[in-house]
């Protein structure tokens, strides 16, 4: 059961999207990365994306597979909600509220996912958008363990840029790695 806890007016702070895109732009929705490459940014096995994906708990939202041999593409958000998936199956919250709470998940941006921490006793899923919540889900004396989505979105943010990204339409996706840039600047020279 996933439980939305109220937010107070003016208790939210800023977001993450800064950091993670400087020129303040969303990613390309049309660029993605690869089972094995969104498999190991989330850390979980390619057993487990299947079935995510099959079961659509997880499912990819720049390119689905299309019968054998096509790759399907995973969004730098679906990567985020696959590693969420993976630490709330870690701290034992069932695959039944899991995916009830990526229900929830689905139906917001990176923007708004880099404001929220989920909180869990174990049976039921909490959201928390501010430090005042927190003290209210902890005064019914409860133990609940954390996920801050934003720590996260930092995690894959840090990772994601070491695996090869593509384009959904073919298009070829610019790499600027530090390889990259001593290979531009020994050709132009």
């Amino acid at each position: 059961m996933f439980e939305e806890v109220p937010v107070e007016a003016g208790s939210v702070v800023g977001g993450e999207q800064g950091e993670l895109f400087p020129d303040a732009s969303l990613p390309d929705e049309l660029v993605g990365y690869r089972g094995p490459a969104a498999c190991q940014i989330a850390g979980i096995t390619y057993r487990q994306l299947d079935y995510w994906a099959r079961t659509s708990l997880v499912v990819p939202t720049v390119r689905s597979a299309h019968g054998s041999g096509s790759q399907r593409l995973y969004s730098f958000k679906d990567v985020l909600v696959l590693k969420v998936v993976k630490r709330l199956l870690d701290t034992g919250v069932s695959l039944q509220n899991i995916r009830v709470a990526v229900d929830h998940l689905r139906r917001r941006g990176v923007r708004d996912l880099a404001k929220i921490t989920l909180f869990s006793d174990g049976t039921t899923v909490y959201e928390c958008t501010s430090p005042e919540e927190v003290v209210d889900l902890l005064q019914g004396g409860q133990g609940v363990f954390g996920i801050a989505v934003s720590g996260a979105i930092r995690e894959i943010s840090g990772t994601i840029h070491e695996f090869p990204a593509e384009r959904a339409d073919g298009v070829e996706v610019p790499v600027d790695d530090e390889l990259t840039q001593r290979r531009k600047a020994r050709n132009a020279g």
